[in-house]
């Protein structure tokens, strides 16, 4: 009888892990994603832009950027340039170790594109010159949480 209860005792402690993992309820993401939705368009004007990494193990991409004051919807995912700068988690020598953090970005679009194998497509580059951390747990910019795990291979639009 005892038995019979362990894969229910399984899901139950696959649930509370995954839900600790986020920390945090659809009502505080929704509230934070709105937040961010505000905060957008009052954001400080200048010559920098604003990236998310989004991790993936089998793509090469670094994540989404934007100019401030554009909404997530406007933003472009690219491939860096890491020439002048490294990114973030490879100066770390911890790749993917940011997946998800959001980051005021020093550079520029190239007029370069860039082709990545996995993905068969063809992405904008940007010449990466520096990266200062914004938060490690920013408002979601995705409507699918599973966006963020490195292992899909998918990269959905930003809502």
């Amino acid at each position: 009888m005892k038995h019979k209860s362990l894969p229910l005792l399984a899901a139950f402690c696959a649930l509370a892990l995954t839900s600790c993992e986020t920390g945090r309820s659809t009502r505080d993401l929704a509230a934070a994603r709105l937040a961010m939705e505000q905060a957008i368009p009052n954001e400080p004007k200048g010559d920098y832009f604003i990236g998310r990494r989004c991790y993936k193990v089998d793509y090469k991409m670094w994540g989404y950027v934007r100019r401030p004051r554009e909404a997530w919807t406007e933003s472009r995912l690219a491939m860096f340039n890491e020439d002048k700068a490294l990114a973030p988690d490879r100066a770390r020598n911890a790749i993917g170790s940011d997946n998800g953090f959001e980051y005021r970005l020093r550079g520029r679009f190239s007029a370069d594109s860039v082709y990545e194998p996995a993905s068969n497509t063809v992405y904008p580059e940007f010449v990466l010159e520096r990266a200062e951390l914004l938060s490690e747990r920013p408002a979601p910019i995705f409507k699918d949480r599973r966006a963020l795990d490195p292992q899909k291979r998918y990269y959905p639009d930003p809502y």
